[in-house]
């Protein structure tokens, strides 16, 4: 005689243990996904509006930057914080700054790991198409140099520079004299190794006649985020520049 009885809960359990199993799996892998993009969306909101990361690919900065340090950058000044001087910011190539740059190369892999490591603000693909620069005068600064000691001064007052970079001998902040009058909505920007350093000075027959318009500046450099063991934040130095008057208007 045929054995016609009904299945135990043991054997419906048992018999429905893989579908669980398999469901619980896809629900892992796509809570998983989830995750990941809404983590992918808030660091591309944190890297567009708030901070980003550069990489510094020249001396012109030293001894505060050196060649390959890594920086956070403030994407908030300019934008909702107004720039001061002392800062040192990351802008845009004003025109005629960076000699032409030639692609990197890269095989499939590594480019898109680097896309992807520039949308969530922790790789600078495009590092090679900015500077950084210290900001020295605002809209309506009179800067010049160099005075009997050979300082610098802006509206008048002389500055004394712990920041800059001098060769051995050297007693000016810089090699070659100038005067200028920053014009309106730019910036005057020099780099702390004032004799190895390609800035607003030498760039007078550019488009921008030397200045930075306040539009290409992508922010302020906040940190040096790498490597570890130059962490540190990144002085303004705003002792430097208490006594100079508002800039003209």
């Amino acid at each position: 005689m045929t054995d016609n009885s009904l299945p135990t809960r043991s054997d419906r359990l048992a018999s429905e243990a893989p579908q669980r199993s398999k469901r619980g799996v896809a629900i892992f892998f796509r809570d998983l996904l989830i995750i990941f993009v809404v983590a992918l969306l808030i660091s591309f909101l944190i890297k567009t509006f708030l901070v980003r990361s550069f990489y510094i690919p020249s001396g012109s900065m030293e001894n505060t930057l050196l060649v390959n340090d890594r920086i956070i950058v403030n994407e908030l000044e300019p934008k909702l914080m107004p720039i001061q001087r002392g800062d040192v910011v990351v802008f845009r190539d004003p025109g005629g700054w960076l000699l032409p740059q030639a692609a990197v190369q890269q095989n499939p892999v590594a480019a898109g790991l680097d896309w992807l490591l520039s949308v969530v603000g922790l790789s600078a693909p495009d590092s090679n198409d900015h500077l950084i620069k210290r900001v020295i005068g605002l809209p309506g600064d009179h800067v010049s140099c160099c005075n009997a000691l050979g300082q610098m001064s802006v509206n008048d007052v002389p500055l004394s520079e712990p920041y800059v970079n001098l060769p051995a001998g050297a007693t000016a902040v810089s090699k070659d004299n100038f005067d200028v009058v920053v014009p309106a909505n730019s910036l005057w920007v020099m780099g702390d190794n004032r004799y190895n350093s390609k800035d607003s000075r030498y760039n007078g027959d550019t488009p921008g006649k030397g200045f930075v318009p306040i539009d290409n500046v992508v922010g302020r450099a906040l940190v040096i985020s790498w490597p570890l063991s130059r962490w540190t934040w990144l002085d303004d130095y705003p002792e430097v520049f208490r006594g100079v008057s508002p800039e003209t208007k």
